[in-house]
């Protein structure tokens, strides 16, 4: 990690701690604002009488106050962890796929995996076997070790006290700002009470504040270009942004901030004629990147960009993939989230009945279930509903879920001989026109020039009339895309073939996008004929995933594996359809959600848990000095900034070099972070909580400490700590009176009437 300037004590000089020296690679001390870098060294003497103690404690703050820091930490996240034994809120999610691990069973969420494996790991380590439903509100057994588990979440919260000390020292905050940075994470009620859980928040947050810290950190080193500290804290940037993608897709907010960053740092270089040189072996691996290029400076930059390429992309995606690829790795048996992955996928799971003793070709009179191979693609639908306007004829629809509705016989066109179960075996070839029975209800898949009830530009897909009853509407024309294991196409077979089906008499082809029914399609995915043909939409691809026909002998599916490539990208855009399906419902009330507007003002919070008397009871709210604080730094700093170019403008030069940086770099980007970390909620449909703005709220934080360095640093040193401790007894006081919400609130509610200050703070009633 850089030092954070020649002074490792963060002495104060007249209210300016040098916190860093301005090298030059070659050694020599650039000049750029002698008040702030150099040091007096008159000044820094102590009186003879100064306890040595003293001394001693302002010489390894650096080492001490972290210490004491992330003893704090530990205490307010682990104090009285284990003492509610039942499973709280998001508990019942989060452990119960930590169980799919110790199973070893397949299971679909819309969250990345890293979280939920960490989840299983201390599960493991608590010797837990996976055997727990972990249902909302019930009591955990003797034999499930939760708080332990508890503990290893808590772990991540409280380790985020000591990565934003140091993220505070590398930008460049004096000692009290640091400080008070620290203590704002430390003392803030909500990240206290939600790291206390089993939830995948704590490790989020962690993430999201060790990249913030890796990103500070090379800033730092930018004038000491390839070296070796150079290269790990750009590695560990990349890493730090893989682990927090890898946990929660809100993690791509904060590759979106050190994006910017790496494009602005780049713009700067572009233009910079006295680049420093790299290392000749370097430049020399590049050169094949810059052989249309001429001049030194040119291999310079492209060795800038190649560096950030592998660094904040190559590695983060290396870190993304490697989540996945474990993920499909432990969980090898049939599970849960099966029907959300390709059949040829589903074949190879231990356990399955994809596919198990299928024939292999498909014939006349064979009963079999339809997967569709788009993204996040569902099973072939139909139930005995009916669409409540169009043709109002039966529904059919995907569905992600084993079913016996799932289920279609193939049946000849009604211009062939009609299908006979002791005649002769034909197999359904390319270009064979078909009838698709649905097997419980016995109708026709059928498509008509209705409009289809969301995709208004497609036709309805419908099922109508039976065996004998029906038109020439209910015939669809088999067209082979391709098949994994033949090149012979005169036969469809189980798992392996893609094929397509086109409506004969109207020319459209059957797919299932990935828009949901409303409420009376039971929110399952529309299928439609569409009119434009378009072989590459792989929404129109369907391929057999089970198939059952006595008359023909058992395959083996399971000798053909799917490529990990593709099931990586197929699960991830499984995970944002169903993460975008996450909409409010307008027929039922969420009494736990909330809107984006109420966060930074403190305006709800989230009881955690039943608020029966027995029940030690939660409640998810922040600290409010934290909360409204760094809120009101955000338009403060806005006010700042403008104030400042305002007078630019007119000519005012007050602002030195230096503190332009200090304000772009620990002013403005956390500010930016904050942007990239709340206003997409604003845009989002999905159903949004308090906890999503806790990424957010970090920022926030680191705002509220640049302004208060800021403001503070003209003043006198008594002044500043007169500041600095009346800050530091709000923030602390606070959080002991809020406590009980983090620790566990015993007994009848209405014993904390003086925390409710208002009455949508509803920890009372």
């Amino acid at each position: 990690m850089a030092s954070n300037g020649g002074l490792s004590t963060g002495a104060d000089l007249h209210a300016q701690d040098v916190t860093r020296r301005n090298v030059s690679k070659d050694g020599v001390q650039v000049a750029q604002d002698s008040s702030y870098y150099e040091i007096d060294l008159k000044k820094l003497q102590r009186p003879q009488s100064q306890s040595s103690l003293l001394s001693y404690l302002d010489e390894y703050e650096i080492v001490l106050a972290p210490i004491i820091f992330t003893f704090l930490a530990f205490f307010t996240r682990m104090y009285k962890i284990g003492q509610s034994d039942i499973v709280t809120w998001d508990e019942a999610h989060f452990g119960k796929f930590g169980s799919h691990y110790l199973k070893r069973e397949f299971y679909f969420d819309v969250h990345p995996p890293l979280g939920k494996m960490l989840v299983g790991l201390s599960g493991l380590l608590a010797g837990y076997n996976g055997s727990f439903e972990f249902k909302s509100g019930e009591k955990y057994p003797d034999e499930v070790n939760y708080t332990f588990m508890r503990i290893f979440n808590a772990t991540f919260g409280a380790l985020c006290v000591p990565v934003a000390y140091m993220t505070a020292r590398q930008l460049n905050f004096r000692r009290p700002t640091v400080w008070l940075v620290t203590m704002m994470v430390l003392f803030e009620n909500s990240y206290a009470t939600i790291s206390r859980f089993i939830l995948l928040d704590s490790m989020l947050l962690f993430f999201t504040f060790t990249t913030v810290l890796c990103w500070a950190t090379f800033h730092q080193l930018r004038d000491e270009s390839f070296s070796l500290e150079w290269w790990v804290s750009l590695v560990l940037t990349g890493i730090s942004i893989g682990c927090v993608c890898s946990v929660k897709w809100v993690g791509l907010f904060c590759t979106a901030l050190v994006g910017i960053y790496t494009v602005e740092d780049l713009w700067n270089k572009f233009g910079d004629l006295k680049m420093p040189k790299v290392p000749e072996d370097l430049a020399a691996a590049l050169r094949l990147w810059t052989l249309l290029t001429v001049g030194r400076n040119q291999i310079d930059y492209a060795s800038h960009v190649v560096a950030r390429v592998f660094g904040l992309i190559g590695v983060p995606l290396l870190v993304y993939m490697f989540s996945f690829y474990m993920h499909f790795l432990i969980l090898e048996n049939t599970g849960p989230g099966d029907a959300q992955m390709s059949s040829l996928f589903q074949a190879n799971l231990n356990g399955t009945e994809v596919g198990r003793d299928s024939p292999l070709e498909i014939a006349y009179g064979s009963r079999a279930t339809l997967k569709n191979m788009g993204y996040g693609g569902g099973l072939l639908h139909s139930h005995v509903q009916t669409f409540p306007e169009g043709s109002k004829q039966q529904q059919v629809t995907c569905y992600h879920h084993k079913d016996s509705n799932n289920e279609w016989f193939f049946y000849p066109n009604r211009s062939e001989p009609a299908y006979d179960p002791e005649g002769e075996i034909k197999y359904v070839a390319d270009k064979a026109v078909i009838r698709m029975i649905h097997a419980q209800t016995g109708r026709n898949l059928h498509s008509h020039q209705v409009s289809a009830p969301v995709t208004k530009s497609d036709y309805e897909v419908s099922c109508y009339g039976n065996v004998t009853i029906g038109d020439d509407k209910d015939h669809w024309t088999v067209e082979v895309v391709r098949d994994v294991a033949s090149s012979d196409r005169s036969k469809i077979r189980t798992l392996t073939t893609a094929f397509r089906l086109r409506h004969t008499s109207l020319g459209c082809y059957l797919r299932a996008g990935n828009v949901n029914l409303p409420q009376w399609g039971f929110k399952q995915i529309e299928v439609t004929c569409a009119k434009q043909n378009n072989p590459k939409d792989v929404f129109t691809h369907w391929n057999v995933e089970h198939h059952v026909n006595e008359r023909l002998p058992p395959g083996d599916p399971g000798s053909y594996k799917s490529p990990f490539f593709r099931d990586f990208i197929h699960l991830n855009v499984a995970m944002m359809t169903s993460n975008n399906a996450l909409v409010p419902d307008p027929d039922k009330q969420d009494d736990l959600a909330s809107q984006f507007w109420q966060w930074p003002i403190l305006k709800v919070g989230l009881r955690m848990c039943s608020w029966d008397d027995h029940i030690i009871k939660y409640f998810l709210l922040g600290n409010p000095a934290v909360y409204w604080g760094s809120t009101a730094a955000l338009g403060v700093f806005v006010a700042l900034v403008t104030w400042y170019l305002i007078r630019w403008q007119r000519g005012y030069t007050e602002l030195k070099a230096w503190e332009i940086d200090h304000i772009h770099y620990s002013g403005l980007y956390p500010v930016i972070g904050w942007l990239l970390h709340f206003f997409p909620f604003i845009a989002m449909a999905r159903v949004t909580y308090v906890h999503h703005y806790y990424p957010a709220l970090y920022f926030a934080i680191l705002t509220f400490g640049f302004l208060a360095d800021h403001f503070t640093r003209p003043l006198s040193r008594t002044a500043q700590w007169g500041v600095y401790s009346v800050l530091y007894l709000i923030v602390t006081g606070l959080f002991v009176l809020f406590s009980p919400i983090s620790f566990g609130m015993k007994g009848p509610a209405s014993q904390w009437n003086h925390l409710k200050w208002f009455e949508t703070w509803k920890m009372t009633d």
